[in-house]
């Protein structure tokens, strides 16, 4: 059994749950943290070197939209004097001119700019955010133009999943170093949203060749990442690689996580930074502790060849799927409750097309509908949208 707790090497830092888009398949929390959840300039510089004392390599910014934090600078700037490897991850959609250069004049290392579309129609139906595409491509293009290095993220799903190989072109044409084929996981507000984002089995092993011989045809000129998609795996990846193993999510308000979805599992209590140090939550938090390792397993994980491969998989999908976060990830073929991601595919493929919910942001008004392709219209700021 392997129990044994080494430092963190990698860690995402969620500086706000604010965005200017509404993508469909967001994997943050149903119920966001407002802006004044969010831990001031000081916390956060607080938390980032005990993040440093503690081992951490490698800072993801994220959110939400992490270049909504008028602080960035400073943050990035104090990691950057600790040794720590920097990552925006943005939507690169409303940032100001000059901030990505004041950015990289400040240390960070590399830039990800997400892409609901590799085409200005899908990006702005998926976002629900007119002029996204365009704007995305200048910021890519800032990125490249201040010398830092760009990772284009495509998270892909049933409305663009036959876009694969114009992602792969985008990526060449921005002159990007990574593209990362990320299939969407179904937690938080994509959970609500899994019917219509589903793509079928065709479209999932037609994505899997283009992907395999894009990455043997492009190797050394670009970095093709694969996510495979969980509902039509064999095996499960290993969560966060791994429970509490080497990495660990900060909610915009302070609060330590094994993994982003890590709120979904109802009986774990996830403690606050502030109320205790980074190293106290990393090494006794309870709910770190909780799926750590392989003690906690039961069969067949308990006496699988693949328990410290996979670690047992989704601790968030075993609770979201088969009722138990104890459970084995029910993506594994192995899992008594496989059969039911087969099941939660046929409901998905049978399920009427009503469109996407989007989130709530303001009034309902004429200004803030959007009309999805079938001439239905959505609310953004409906919690569930409704339609006329």
């Amino acid at each position: 059994m392997n129990t044994t707790v080494l430092p963190p090497i990698g860690m995402l830092a969620e500086l706000t749950h604010r965005c200017p888009l509404l993508c469909a398949y967001c994997s943050n929390p149903v119920e966001l943290l407002k802006a004044n959840r969010e831990m001031t300039t000081e916390a956060w510089l607080s938390l980032f070197d005990q993040a440093a004392d503690l081992g951490v390599l490698q800072i993801h910014l994220s959110g939400g939209e992490p270049t909504l934090r008028p602080d960035l600078e400073v943050l990035v700037e104090r990691l950057a004097k600790r040794g720590v490897y920097t990552n925006l991850i943005t939507a690169g959609v409303g940032i100001a001119e000059g901030r990505i250069e004041a950015l990289a004049r400040a240390g960070l290392d590399h830039v990800q700019v997400s892409f609901q579309g590799a085409f200005p129609q899908t990006t702005e139906k998926i976002g629900n955010h007119r002029g996204a595409h365009e704007k995305k491509m200048e910021t890519a293009r800032r990125v490249r133009a201040a010398g830092l290095p760009l990772t284009v993220n495509a998270p892909i799903h049933r409305h663009n999943i036959e876009e694969v190989p114009a992602f792969i072109d985008l990526a060449l044409a921005l002159d990007a170093e990574r593209l990362e084929i990320a299939n969407v996981q179904y937690a938080g507000w994509a959970l609500l949203n899994r019917n219509a984002l589903m793509p079928d089995r065709g479209s999932v092993e037609r994505q899997v060749e283009i992907v395999r011989q894009a990455q043997e045809d492009l190797y050394g000129i670009l970095a093709i990442d694969f996510v495979t998609p969980d509902y039509f795996a064999i095996y499960p990846k290993p969560c966060m690689g791994g429970w509490a193993r080497d990495a660990f999510v900060v909610a915009p308000d302070g609060s330590v996580l094994p993994c982003h979805a890590a709120g979904t599992i109802p009986h774990l209590v996830f403690e606050r930074f502030g109320d205790k140090s980074l190293a106290e939550i990393w090494l006794h938090s309870p709910a770190f502790n909780a799926f750590r390792g392989t003690d906690w397993m039961s069969e067949p994980c308990r006496s699988c060849e693949r328990q410290e491969i996979d670690w047992g998989g989704c601790r968030c999908q075993a609770m979201a799927v088969a009722g138990s976060a104890e459970a084995t990830d029910p993506a594994c073929s192995r899992s008594p409750h496989h059969g039911r991601m087969a099941l939660l595919i046929e409901d998905a493929m049978a399920a009427e097309d009503a469109g996407f919910r989007y989130r709530r942001i303001s009034s309902p008004s004429p200004t803030t509908r959007s009309a999805s392709e079938d001439g239905k219209v959505y609310y953004r700021d409906a919690a569930v949208a409704s339609n006329e």
